[in-house]
């Protein structure tokens, strides 16, 4: 199955809901948002959500979301220089395409105009996702211990971050 990147709009938001939706119901562990807190939210907030960060969806031949990514600049003077990639998602249909990789491809383009580094959080048992971040040139900087509480259990996440102001370590790209 192929897939095409596009930039979310405000006219996606029902397709964002639902991707969105799905994501948070099927991997509570993976998100510190929670579906329950997400349905409550208002067609209006996820339309503002959509056009004050820059989403991007992996869209199928026939014209669904495959996957998201969203990008968040930091705020403040000190920390404009980084961003953050969140909300990251992938249909299972869709994993092992080449679809997620292209997703974080073009954030990190658009990252490249506003920032010199981006960031993310993953679960360490999240294994498919760290070694897709890695051929992506992310790198493992930090664990933070007990992150969420999640269906009685902690989950523990690695802090990744990928420079753009250089060029990603050979070992990073081969794992």
């Amino acid at each position: 199955m192929t897939c095409s990147i596009r930039r979310l709009t405000g006219d996606d938001v029902g397709a964002y809901r639902a991707i969105r939706h799905e994501a948070l119901l099927n991997h509570p562990d993976a998100f510190a948002s929670s579906a329950e807190g997400f349905a409550r939210k208002s067609d209006e907030e996820l339309k503002n959500l959509l056009e004050h960060l820059a989403f991007f969806a992996a869209e199928t031949t026939s014209g669904a979301l495959g996957g998201i990514v969203a990008f968040m600049r930091s705020d403040g003077p000190k920390e404009s220089h980084r961003g953050w990639m969140i909300q990251v998602y992938v249909r299972p249909e869709m994993r092992g395409t080449g679809c997620g990789l292209a997703l974080i491809e073009a954030l990190v383009e658009h990252a490249r105009h506003h920032v010199i580094q981006v960031h993310l959080g993953v679960a360490t048992h999240n294994e498919p996702a760290i070694r897709l971040y890695k051929r992506a040139g992310f790198e493992i900087y930090g664990t933070e211990p007990r992150y969420l509480f999640v269906n009685g259990r902690f989950v523990d996440e690695h802090l990744m971050v990928r420079f753009l102001d250089k060029a990603p370590r050979e070992s990073d790209k081969n794992e």
